[in-house]
Formats: C-alpha cells, structure tokens, sequence
C-alpha cells in the first residue's frame, strides 16, 4: 500500500486540504495549515512528501518519526502542521483499508456521543447575550466568545469591568444549566490576566482560554494559582514537550490542535500526558471539516475528553464555503441537544466532495490575520 501522490489544495475561506493516494487506490486527506500561512505549510508538504513518496502508507508511526526527527532542525507550527495533515491523511488511508473508523484503530469508543461548543459573536453585552440565546436554544450547552478586543499590558479598570458586563450578559441569557468559556486569545499580559480573571469567578466559566501567550508558558503557573476557574490553552503548542510545562503548571484544559499538533499521532500522546496529570482535553478546532473528522476520531477514543470546539457557521461571508460544503453528506456533523454520534464510516468518517474541492482550490486564497494597533500606534495583539 505505497504512497504513489500528495497534493494540496488552498481552498476558502482560509483552509489547506491534503489527498493522498496510494497504489492500491486509497485515497486519504488532511487539513494540514497554519491561519494565515496556508502556501508557507503546502510547501512544507510538498517538501516532506519526497520523504514518503514510495513508502508504505500503513507505516505511520514509522512515518510519523521520520518526518518530525529526520531533519536536523525540527518543530514549529509550520513543520508541524505539515506532518499534522499528513498524519492525519494516513490514519484516514488506514481506517479505510482495514474498514474501520479510526477509533476503533485507537482502541475502540469510550463514549457514544461527543458534546460540542460553538462561538457566538457580539461586540456589546446584549448582541452577545442574543447570539448565546439562539446556540442554546438550537440546542447547544455550552458556548464561548472572546472576552476582550485589544488589551494594553496594563489596561483600565474600564477593560476589566467590560469583561465583566460581556460575560454576566451571557452567563444570564444562558442560566446555569449551560456552560461558557472565555478566550483571552493571548490578549493578555500575565499581570492583566490576574487582574482580570477574578472579575470572572462569579459567573462559573468552564474555562478560559489562554490568558497569556504561549511565549510566557512559564508564567501560567501564576495565572492558575490565582483564580478558582479552570484555565484553558494550547492552540499554538505543537507537541507534548510543548506541554509539558504548562501541565505541570495545573492547567485543567489542554487543547491541542489536530491540524497543527502533530496530527492524531501526537494528540493522542497529548491527551495521555493531561491525564497523567488530571487534566482533560478539548481540541481546538476553528477550521474545517477534515481537522474537525479528525478531532471526533480523538474525542471518541480519548477517555479524558471534556468537549470539542467547531466551526459549523462560524462567521464567514456568503462568498465563503463552509466547512459542510465539501463534504458529500454532512449528515455526520449532525448535532442533537449539543452532541454528535459516534461515526461509524470508516477512515476519519467524511467522504471529501473531490470535485467542489478542486473547483475551489482554483481560485485558492491569501487570507491574512488581522493587524492591530494601540491607539498611540503600536502593535496589539489579535
């Protein structure tokens, strides 16, 4: 079963998707991308497939080593997230060759339903309040939102007390038998965040959301000894050494990124490495369906799972594809009452409509992230 092609295609509204086939006729995909860096990581693919062009597909571990450790330089989001997506095209190929979803590969389902969170959006108290409404009663339990737009390393009372106002909204749209977290994006400086995070404690977050940047990891252990909310991040760590520090720190929720993390390989080493130390894992998934298929395959093997981010409608224009409209049937991101059943289709459990994937990949796209700036013309965080 030797790998014989590795394409990639730049399809709206920012993703990168993966196919790669095999001499038997096994067709596998990925979303191997970094926001913003799509072209940067298809090159990087395109690099690492001289590596497996040939190479037996059911090899993956083996694979998997080669591509993260072969090269004398190593790691980061962008080589990363490369092996990310071919991992994940490789777990799809072999899941399909043995016929079966690969959780059954992983040791087979520890639940029969995932529980699921969305975004919701607003700039003021009320639109957000609105917008937590319509999720919870489109049956949803649980929604997040950012808590803040720019913060200046040490910001106003005012900043506090709009975070304040942003999240008793919510929290009084949704009561209390529905859960909110709050993502920081990394806005934060370490002081801010402590600053900030006991304003919250009244209004029970599941979590909040990478407080501080991944550059100042070493500092999460102040921001978790002070507050009694369980602290969240881990979207821009890219393996377990990444997390093995801000684990050991006592943050309750890891939150790998199947699309930049090493792919399900890695994850899954992730998510053993939390449990080993009582945390649990909530996958970080704002992009589209290949990354999404892959992180319910982890959900559904992974005893210590909490919940599982998605990016069904998550804002796009109408000029963008979803993430529903690339599959043939998208009856397997169905949620009811806040929850997805098991996938029973083998591989990663989606079928890939090739033809709109490469119709899309024609016109391609160059998004970019935001740039921000303080109002005395210095750069903000986004």
């Amino acid at each position: 079963m030797n790998i014989v092609t590795v394409e990639t295609f730049l399809v709206r509204p920012r993703w990168l998707f993966l196919r790669i086939e095999t001499d038997e006729g096994h067709v596998g995909w990925g979303e191997p991308v970094v926001e913003g860096r799509a072209a940067t990581v298809a090159a990087a693919v395109h690099e690492l497939s001289d590596l497996i062009i040939g190479t037996d597909a059911a090899r993956i571990e083996d694979i998997w080593q080669t591509l993260t450790k072969g090269g004398f330089y190593r790691g980061g989001p962008v080589l990363s997230s490369a092996v990310a997506g071919i991992d994940q095209a490789l777990w799809d190929i072999k899941g399909k060759a043995l016929g079966a979803p690969v959780h059954e590969l992983l040791g087979g389902p520890v639940r029969d339903r995932v529980r699921m969170y969305t975004w919701i959006h607003g700039d003021e108290p009320g639109e957000l309040a609105e917008s937590a409404r319509r999720a919870v009663e489109g049956g949803l339990t649980a929604v997040k939102f950012n808590g803040s737009d720019r913060l200046l390393p040490l910001d106003t009372p005012a900043a506090v007390k709009r975070l304040a106002r942003r999240t008793a909204a919510v929290r009084e749209a949704i009561g209390d038998e529905a859960d909110l977290a709050v993502d920081f994006h990394g806005r934060a400086s370490t002081a801010m965040a402590r600053r900030m995070l006991p304003a919250l404690e009244e209004y029970d977050p599941l979590f909040v959301e990478e407080p501080v940047l991944p550059e100042f990891s070493r500092e999460i252990g102040a921001v978790v000894a002070g507050t009694s909310i369980p602290v969240a991040l881990g979207e821009r760590l890219y393996s377990r050494w990444d997390f093995r520090e801000v684990l050991s720190a006592g943050i309750a929720v890891a939150q790998p990124d199947l699309s930049h993390a090493g792919g399900i390989s890695e994850v899954r080493r992730i998510a053993a490495a939390a449990e080993a130390h009582d945390a649990v894992i909530a996958p970080h998934c704002p992009l589209g369906p290949i990354a999404l298929a892959a992180c319910l395959q982890i959900d559904f093997a992974t005893p210590n799972f909490l919940i599982q981010e998605q990016n069904l409608g998550i804002g796009y224009t109408s000029a963008d594809a979803g993430p529903l409209d690339y599959l043939v049937d998208p009856a397997v991101f169905t949620q009811r009452d806040g929850f997805v059943e098991r996938p029973t289709a083998p591989g990663l459990g989606i079928e890939i409509d090739e033809a709109v994937v490469r119709a899309a990949a024609e016109a391609g796209h160059r998004w970019r992230n935001p740039l921000w700036r303080h109002r005395d013309g210095s750069l903000a965080e986004w």
